[in-house]
């Protein structure tokens, strides 16, 4: 469970992406794999880098999960229009003088694999490292977005009152500080919490989540909580609620349990049988869970690439996709409406200025419109309405924040989504 956060590490300590690939490295291989190249959930070393750009690809492989079924019917493949023109498009990273290409920022940000749709067809696709067209990468904070889609959908349905209090769907929060935060509140993170991400400072709260949510056994002498459920309700309050933007992740999972309440479904479970089995995904996907089960609703998605390019795609089409409404349109208004600008403002995201947060989804208010999911190490969707353009990367950046790959990403990104729009095919 690693934060948004908004300091960059030095990137230039670690091994670049041609060093650290995994699959040269061979992470896991054998029967067993030799010592120095085994890696497991609960010493840790699972998420070290290098070795985590294994890990990435492999969550099923070391931890509990749940499955996101795509249910019985046969996929439907995503027209395919391949272009040799897109690796050699230009942009400058921000903050840099010199230029840089599509193809070179690919290793620039240890990306995994990327897909690009244009009005719906496949016009670009990679893979790097261990990561196939056939297999599942760690979503990330990506997860939040879903699930703040999910949150979303019930709103415009009518199932959940935005205004409604949190303890008023979830009694047991009541003397937590989400009791009297609205749900509305929740799903754009501007709650007041006491409550730290901060990975540096060994007494910040998230080690205590990060415990709680572990399926591992605790120890004998641990007396604090055992489920993300039971550590929610010890959150105390902090600052007034609605006055900023503050990401955090526990914010996500109590979204997660007011939607489990509201319909009697896991994010798991209604993420099937609302979206996946709707999307003609190629694969299943699959979530990260706690002890008892409970999916983690604030990172623990893992997806094939083109199923989460599909999902984008639906996003870009509000809410449509293969002839169907699978999402009310009002909840893509909504997310593409944005935030409270200035309450964003107050998070002081040097390289966000001018975007907000709606739903739990990342609003630039750019010319074109686009929206962003953003996930720790590099994840991302991005949907370009403008330019009709989707987005999908998975990737392994060994700094967890995203200030470290957004001066290359987000330039990349808007400079390849003008180069569709001037040279369509």
């Amino acid at each position: 469970m690693v934060p948004e956060a908004r300091a960059a590490g030095p990137a230039a300590s670690y091994p670049d992406a041609t060093a650290s690939d995994p699959a040269k490295l061979g992470w896991m291989v054998g029967s067993p794999p030799p010592a120095d190249r085994t890696l497991r959930f609960d010493d840790g070393s699972y998420f070290q880098f290098p070795a985590m750009r294994w890990s990435v690809s492999n969550f099923r492989q070391l931890m509990p999960t749940v499955n996101v079924s795509r249910g019985l019917g046969a996929p439907v493949p995503l027209p395919r229009a391949l272009r040799t023109d897109i690796d050699a498009v230009r942009f400058t990273p921000i903050g840099a003088s010199a230029p840089m290409t599509w193809a070179e920022s690919l290793a620039a940000n240890y990306t995994d694999g990327i897909v690009v749709l244009h009005r719906g067809r496949i016009v670009y696709e990679r893979y790097a490292g261990v990561l196939k067209a056939d297999g599942q990468h760690g979503a990330m904070s990506v997860t939040k977005s879903v699930t703040g889609t999910l949150g979303a959908m019930l709103v415009a349905e009518g199932r959940l009152d935005p205004a409604r209090r949190v303890a008023d769907y979830v009694p047991e929060l009541a003397a937590s500080a989400f009791g009297n935060a609205t749900v509305r509140q929740v799903l754009d993170m501007t709650t007041g919490l006491q409550y730290s991400e901060d990975y540096a400072d060994p007494k910040a709260e998230v080690w205590a989540y990060s415990q709680a949510g572990s399926p591992l056994p605790k120890p004998k002498d641990y007396t604090g909580p055992r489920s993300y459920y039971e550590y929610l309700q010890t959150v105390q309050p902090q600052g007034q609620h609605g006055e900023a933007f503050a990401y955090k992740t526990v914010n996500s999972d109590v979204l997660g349990w007011v939607i489990s309440r509201v319909t009697g479904r896991s994010v798991a479970e209604l993420l099937s049988e609302r979206i996946w089995q709707r999307l003609g995904a190629e694969q299943d996907a699959y979530m990260t869970v706690d002890s008892i089960g409970t999916p983690f609703a604030g990172g623990g998605l893992n997806t094939g690439l083109r199923d989460l390019a599909r999902f984008g795609e639906m996003l870009r089409n509000n809410g449509r996709f293969r002839g169907q409404q699978i999402l009310p349109k009002a909840v893509v208004d909504d997310i593409r409406g944005g935030g409270d600008k200035a309450a964003f403002a107050k998070a002081g995201y040097e390289l966000l200025q001018g975007w907000s947060y709606r739903d739990m989804w990342w609003v630039t208010h750019n010319d074109h419109g686009a929206f962003m999911a953003r996930g720790v190490h590099g994840q991302r969707i991005y949907v370009d309405p403008k330019a009709e353009m989707v987005i999908a990367r998975y990737a392994s950046h060994p700094v967890a924040s995203n200030a470290a790959n957004d001066p290359t990403t987000l330039p990349a990104f808007e400079a390849l989504a003008r180069h569709l729009m001037s040279k369509p095919r």
